[in-house]
């Protein structure tokens, strides 16, 4: 299949990116390359016309803003999430049963469990170190080859296996991790692997943030390469497409691209989309570039649109009937608009015309997804985002299917038609 750099820099991030520490660690790897300057949020800052600039919370949360030439008065905001369901590790994980060391883990957010079973699983995440002099350090660790397994029960000791056995995540979903291990084990090879990704000495462990993630790398499949198949799609996918956006814009306007940690457990969180990140940043930007009055800041933000990107459910091949008959986005037919009524998704008529124009100039199909009438309806940043902020916004993203699989499924097209739209949108001068 013929080469397609966007897309070979997608797979890539997602195969550097298992956790949404890793993930944000790799955007700002890629900003600064491009020339945005890191921000230190207890520092003063001093910001220029002109000048692009990012600055990270908790280290899994992370904002870039363009600021242009001319007087602030718009900004263009694109916003993403960067974590995604799994399995994270308990802080007293280890377990033994059967002559084997297992992980007692925690299930993150809305995991499709059944995935996790016999898949090769790597280990990744934050962890705190004390050193020595007794200085603590946050480090990043990604094991990244197969350690541990869940195995599957033998479909001859459960014959109602295929017939809707529920999973127990307690008792059923602890990954097998050492033959013949005990509880130091996994503080030893804690330490074993740190040392080796960070060339550390002697260093105690603290504390850590850890999950397991699929081994498998994201590939191109079909026979035309027509998919992309990854892990974490929900929703590094919109973090990618944001930042190739904000990236591929002409630099002239006003931009942000916020990408969020904690959506998948309620974004109720310092970091999250429900806490002060984002109002805090623009707050101290418009006071840096105008006269730092509330009402600047009110007439700022009402002036700016958000444009909130998170995964769609594509119409499924095999279960027709879980979609409205007339809202089944295809994969590869471009972006889709999500409305729900309840305001689920923070779309309304306004925010739509403005996206579905810009689709229209920049020559890509528009879809809308509207759930069943009688299912109910998952959300996203974007209308929490529109209740702290107060910015006008709409809910989009690209179509996939298997939301919430370890391993989940996109259009390989859809990627460079977002990415064109959140261009435009990066571009246009004028905000209707």
């Amino acid at each position: 299949m013929p080469q397609d750099a966007p897309l070979e820099r997608l797979l890539d991030f997602l195969r550097r990116s298992p956790t949404p520490w890793h993930a944000t660690a790799n955007m700002a790897e890629r900003l600064e390359a491009e020339g945005f300057r890191r921000l230190d949020e207890t520092q003063p800052w001093q910001l220029t016309p002109g000048e692009r600039v990012y600055v990270t919370r908790n280290d899994s949360s992370i904002i870039a803003l363009q600021l242009p030439s001319e007087p602030l008065s718009a900004l263009r905001m694109i916003g993403a999430h960067t974590d995604s369901p799994g399995l994270r590790l308990k802080p007293h994980a280890p377990q033994t049963a059967a002559g084997w060391l297992q992980l007692g883990v925690e299930v993150y957010g809305g995991a499709l469990l059944a995935p996790w079973y016999d898949r090769d699983l790597g280990l990744a995440g934050r962890v705190h170190v004390r050193h020595p002099d007794g200085r603590l350090e946050g480090m990043l660790l990604n094991v990244d080859r197969a350690v541990a397994i869940i195995p599957s029960l033998a479909i001859h000791l459960d014959r109602e296996a295929n017939s809707g056995r529920a999973i127990n995540a307690q008792t059923q979903m602890a990954p097998v991790f050492l033959q013949g291990g005990e509880s130091a084990d996994l503080d030893r090879l804690l330490r074993t692997w740190l040392a080796a990704e960070h060339d550390l000495g002697d260093v105690e462990i603290v504390d850590f943030e850890l999950g397991f993630h699929d081994m498998q790398p994201p590939a191109r499949v079909g026979v035309e390469g027509e998919l992309i198949a990854s892990a974490r799609l929900d929703n590094l996918l919109s973090c990618f497409i944001g930042l190739e956006a904000l990236l591929d814009s002409d630099g002239t306007q006003g931009a942000v691209l916020v990408a969020n940690d904690h959506e998948e457990v309620g974004s109720a969180s310092a970091c999250g989309a429900q806490g002060p990140f984002l109002g805090d940043v623009l707050r101290r930007v418009s006071a840096q570039l105008g006269d730092g009055s509330e009402e600047e800041f009110i007439r700022l933000i009402q002036a700016s649109r958000m444009i909130s990107c998170d995964n769609a459910h594509a119409l499924h091949p095999n279960f027709l009937d879980k979609h409205d008959a007339a809202h089944g986005p295809a994969l590869n037919e471009g972006p889709v608009i999500k409305v729900n009524a309840n305001q689920r998704y923070a779309t309304n008529s306004a925010t739509a015309a403005l996206f579905r124009t810009l689709c229209q100039e920049a020559e890509v199909p528009v879809q809308t997804f509207v759930t069943r009438a009688d299912m109910g309806c998952g959300s996203t940043i974007g209308p929490i985002t529109a209740t702290e902020l107060g910015v006008p916004t709409l809910d989009v993203g690209v179509p996939q299917w298997a939301m919430h699989s370890i391993r989940e499924t996109a259009g390989a097209k859809d990627v460079a038609h977002l990415t064109r739209v959140l261009t435009a949108f990066v571009d246009r001068r004028e905000l209707p």
